[in-house]
């Protein structure tokens, strides 16, 4: 009962103790209840009593974050003429599409009366009584650097840019400029990822935080939505950080920690690609485990990128060597690296009935697959990979790679981190790798 809105507490009445609530209200009250973010918020969407300068809501998918962050700012602005809030986002267009003009935006949950206008040009809002909002993009930290501000609301920090140290600066920027007022405020909502800021707010013990799982909102939510989210994701590391928005911890002494994936976590086109190729370990058995296929790609400045995971799974060898064969037409391939211990002869026949234009290179492993990731980790610790795009299945397993030779990920085998192995292992290290590679004709 306790974690319920007074919204959800009086639908959960009889219907005669209900009507009689309802009744006793006056008809302004009863009119103002829209907009009474009191009577619709949970707990854990109301800006915590006392004094505090930072208040982090570190949630699951659909629990409300955007919602609750806009009803702070919008507490803030009716009650503070002089208020001055910044309003930061990953990028100038989402912080418009979400924070102001989205559906639990400022705009959309505001009462006639004191509806701010909306000056697009100058990136401002401005409500009647005088507060004013301003929309900066953490991937510009020294638009930040001038500003003064007295509250701030900053969304979906760990989707913020983490390239050299971004996400940070912009955060150092914004808290250096937060000095107008008595007591400068941020508001910070955002779904777990172990994103170097999310782990700086939760290492400091001056932070107040929410937290809530998207099944804290069923209330609000599309029963299809969470049937179909529980279904996919229900018990596996991507639904505990997403659904139940728990920060995944990294698991001590293995060969990837999560902070490290994110560092090398990039937006990025698909330009400058010098080499292209698929990396596919393939199941045992025609319905067993996963086959893995990663497509990773050399680029112009030496670095290896990571551009997709087309891994499927429970596929028969004519189901896998067309998942290989869309994923090669779809990069524009120009080799394919299948390893061949379980296989043999079979994952070249596979491969060459679907029909791949390409070189098929089977590769046979003399080391164990953790022995044979080492040399790629070091590359990332270098700085020498980086990743187009979240990963969640692939990264999980890379993860579970344990420096002992023990794999502790999801499933019985890191498929999907095999394949990215042999694929990164052709393209940086080249002969110098220690597999024996022997050429399939097509």
């Amino acid at each position: 009962m306790n974690g319920r809105s007074l919204a959800e507490r009086l639908a959960a009445m009889p219907a005669a103790a209900a009507r009689r609530y309802i009744d006793g209200l006056s008809d302004p009250a009863v009119q103002g209840l829209a907009h009474h973010w009191q009577f619709w918020a949970r707990p854990a969407q109301i800006a915590p009593d006392g004094v505090w300068r930072i208040w982090l809501i570190m949630a699951g998918r659909g629990f409300g974050k955007t919602r609750a962050g806009a009803e702070w700012v919008r507490s803030i602005a009716e009650a503070d003429p002089d208020a001055r809030i910044a309003l930061v986002a990953a990028n100038l267009a989402e912080a418009r599409s979400v924070m102001v003009e989205g559906q639990s935006g400022l705009l959309a949950i505001a009462p006639d009366a004191m509806r701010p206008h909306w000056e697009p040009s100058l990136r401002r809002l401005r409500w009647p009584d005088g507060a004013q909002a301003t929309l900066f993009s953490a991937a510009e930290p020294e638009s930040l650097r001038g500003p003064e501000h007295s509250h701030a609301w900053c969304d979906e920090i760990a989707k913020w840019d983490n390239a050299s140290g971004r996400a940070m600066a912009a955060w150092d920027n914004l808290q250096l400029g937060l000095r107008v007022g008595a007591l400068p405020q941020i508001a910070a909502t955002t779904t777990p990822r172990a994103v170097p800021l999310v782990r700086h707010l939760l290492a400091d013990p001056a932070v107040v935080i929410s937290r809530g799982s998207s099944h804290a909102n069923r209330a609000n939510l599309p029963p299809a939505f969470l049937d179909a989210v529980q279904r996919h994701y229900g018990g596996t590391a991507l639904g505990r950080q997403e659904l139940d928005g728990k920060l995944l911890d990294d698991i001590e002494g293995a060969l990837w920690s999560r902070s490290l994936i994110e560092a090398c976590r990039v937006r990025w086109s698909a330009q400058g690609l010098e080499r292209v190729v698929v990396g596919v370990d393939p199941p045992a058995g025609s319905s067993g485990d996963a086959c893995g296929i990663v497509v990773c790609a050399l680029l112009e400045d030496g670095r290896a990128a990571v551009l997709a995971d087309c891994s499927v799974e429970r596929a028969s060898p004519e189901g896998w060597a067309r998942a290989v064969a869309r994923a090669s037409e779809q990069w524009n391939a120009d080799r394919i690296i299948a390893e061949a211990n379980q296989g043999g002869e079979m994952v070249g026949a596979v491969l060459r009935a679907s029909n791949i234009a390409l070189p098929v290179r089977l590769v046979h492993a003399s080391r164990g697959k953790v022995a044979r990731a080492e040399p790629i980790a070091a590359l990332y610790e270098a700085g020498r990979v980086i990743h187009c795009g979240t990963f969640a299945q692939l990264e999980d397993e890379m993860c579970g790679l344990m420096t002992g030779g023990d794999y502790q990920g999801p499933g019985r085998s890191p498929d999907r981190a095999d394949a990215l192995v042999w694929a990164l292992t052709e393209l940086m290290l080249g002969r110098r790798g220690t597999p024996r590679i022997r050429s399939l004709e097509n």
